[in-house]
């Protein structure tokens, strides 16, 4: 008989219901305390789930490692289980709930036998929060119990929380066998239910992470007027004392995590700048009664990639993983510690590799490719409160205001440095256009443009003509909307070589897109929005060769003829769905092209 340390009926209920399809031998309430946690990685570490790094040098710091064919998120298995197909539209995986349920329940059914199931009741925000959503996961896993305990809120207070909205998402997750074949990421808008069987990688089955915060949330936000976004939250605090928020959206590979908490520039350290990183990946933003944007980052701590993390690209995050941090997937070297490609200090002469086998450096594999040491998508989950630049508001009930919306992407010749949009509007459809070319170490062809709108492809949980519509609306309900800017890192000269030198740097534009929310410059008006006066960029400190900020300033309009090709072909997917303001501002950026010189 199971002891239930509450007396929601609802919950009582379900976790009843669902141990009876799993079979567990036990059944563990997660009550979020250090005693408990200490227990789960003592049992991890003696079954294998956990390997204990060097506490001297790494304290609090365990090494995880996957199944080989499990290491990353699995997007032709993820589905949005709706009643009607056409609600999840053209960009999702769709199968209709009744057959999503019989599928897995069969996968389910006594996958936790010998097993214990975990109950993680687990808060997305300060609890209580009029912004925060309270979840309850059953896991088969201490590796997921262990990473939800640092990525939500988790335990006692939440149960109480649940118990008074009577309201929580049902999250339902099974190692099973790990099989790829029997392998199934479910979503179930309409029942406020998350299945995840056959998986054991973070993505998957940190079902708070994208499964709640985005492909869920965003379905909730339709309904109750507000944005679940795939976006960073910055604060950007003047020397004058005053911070100014920005949230902001790029596609994998653009920097997202590093811009979130760089450091100021030796160049303009010298004006006082400090950075507060409120979070890297994902944003819940509000109308207020002030008319104005409002931003929490529901979670609490850090899911990142660990490869090309080093001191150069992130400072902030090679403090905050030095401890309380789990690692997965990486290298593990001989004295106890970690290791991925593009770490700092000299690569290893030794090691056991991702995937537990012995690993030396220069190894090629059949195909004369090298071995790598830890897998491309290795990751650590880390506690925000361990970031040297960690805001002192990431417990506001209330939020931040948000000053600017920054959309991005990795174009090597099409877009400027940094453009604003000319209004609201005008700003959905940018956000709506974003695309990145795609890099050598993605999948797909060199170069070949990906359209990933607010960064939300994998992730909109409804059909994205909605989702736009949604953002359109949205605008209409505040009086005093951000600004909306799009930024391009990547353009690149005729030799491919970056033009702009990025990481720290990027603050140079930051600040100019602050200066811009408060009318303090000046801007030049050209068919995509206003783009810097050369001389309103603070270069102080930074020497570029003659002539490169025009070229990472110029608009090219002959450029853009291929352009909108491409983006008509990507908005006529949507048919009937795309909203009629979004042809608009095709059909007026096609004009104001033409008539450009």
């Amino acid at each position: 008989m199971t002891r239930f340390p509450t007396h929601d009926k609802k919950l009582k209920e379900w976790v009843n219901k669902m141990a009876a399809l799993c079979q567990p031998d036990d059944i563990v309430w997660v009550d979020g305390s250090q005693e408990q946690k200490l227990i789960l990685q003592k049992e991890a570490i003696s079954s294998g789930e956990l390997i204990q790094l060097n506490q001297e040098k790494l304290p609090n710091c365990f090494l995880h490692r996957t199944a080989i064919d499990d290491v990353a998120r699995t997007e032709h298995l993820t589905f949005i289980c709706t009643r009607r197909r056409r609600d999840a539209g053209p960009t999702n995986n769709w199968m209709s709930p009744r057959t999503a349920y019989r599928k897995a329940r069969a996968i389910f059914k006594g996958a936790m036998v010998g097993r214990t199931m975990y109950v993680i009741p687990f808060s997305m925000g300060p609890v209580g929060s009029p912004f925060s959503k309270i979840g309850v996961e059953l896991t088969d896993s201490r590796y997921v119990v262990l990473n939800m305990m640092i990525m939500t809120r988790v335990g006692e207070a939440v149960l109480r929380q649940l118990e008074k909205e009577d309201k929580f998402t049902h999250c339902l997750h099974s190692k099973a066998q790990l099989d790829i074949n029997k392998r199934l990421i479910l979503h179930f808008p309409e029942d406020n239910t998350i299945w995840s069987v056959g998986s054991g990688y973070g993505g998957n089955v940190l079902l708070g992470k994208k499964c709640l915060s985005l492909r869920i949330a965003i379905y909730i936000a339709r309904k109750e007027q507000w944005l679940a976004e795939h976006m960073l939250i910055m604060g950007i605090e003047s020397p004058n004392g005053r911070i100014d928020y920005i949230a902001a959206a790029f596609p994998s590979a653009c920097g997202k995590t590093n811009l979130a908490m760089l450091v100021p520039p030796d160049g303009l350290k010298k004006k006082g700048y400090r950075i507060w990183t409120v979070g890297d990946d994902i944003a819940w933003m509000r109308v207020d009664t002030d008319g104005s944007l409002w931003a929490i980052n529901p979670e609490t701590g850090f899911f990142g990639v660990a490869p090309g993390t080093n001191s150069q690209t992130n400072p902030n995050m090679v403090e905050t993983i030095k401890k309380d941090t789990i690692y997965t997937n990486v290298l593990f070297k001989p004295d106890g510690t970690v290791w991925w490609e593009g770490a700092d200090g000299e690569v290893p002469s030794e090691g056991i590799d991702w995937q537990g086998r012995p690993w030396k450096p220069g190894r090629l594999d059949a195909h004369g490719r090298p071995i790598l040491g830890a897998h491309p998508n290795s990751r650590f989950t880390t506690p925000i409160a361990n970031c040297p630049s960690a805001s002192f508001r990431l417990e506001q009930h209330h939020g931040v205001p948000i000053s600017a919306i920054v959309f991005g992407g990795r174009r090597q010749h099409l877009l400027p440095l940094v453009y604003e949009t000319f209004n609201w509007q005008h700003g959905v459809f940018a956000g709506a256009t974003m695309a990145s070319e795609r890099t050598a170490a993605q999948v797909g062809k060199l170069g070949e443009v990906r359209r990933d709108p607010m960064a939300m492809l994998p992730f909109c949980g409804y059909n994205m003509g909605d989702y736009f519509r949604h953002w359109l609306n949205i605008g209409r309900h505040m009086q005093k909307p951000p600004r909306i800017f799009h930024v391009n890192w990547f353009r690149s000269d005729e030799k491919g070589n970056f033009l702009w030198p990025g990481f720290k740097e990027n603050l140079r534009v930051l600040e100019w897109i602050i200066d811009r929310c408060n009318n303090k410059v000046d801007a030049v008006k050209t068919p995509i929005g206003y783009v810097p006066r050369p001389q309103d960029i603070d270069m102080t400190g930074l020497e570029l060769p003659k002539g490169t900020m025009d070229k990472l300033l110029e608009v090219r309009e002959e450029e853009w003829a291929g352009e909108l090709k491409e983006i008509k072909k990507f908005f006529k997917q949507f048919k009937k769905d795309l909203p009629a303001e979004l042809w608009e501002e095709y059909e007026n950026l096609a004009s104001r092209l033409k008539s450009y010189e």
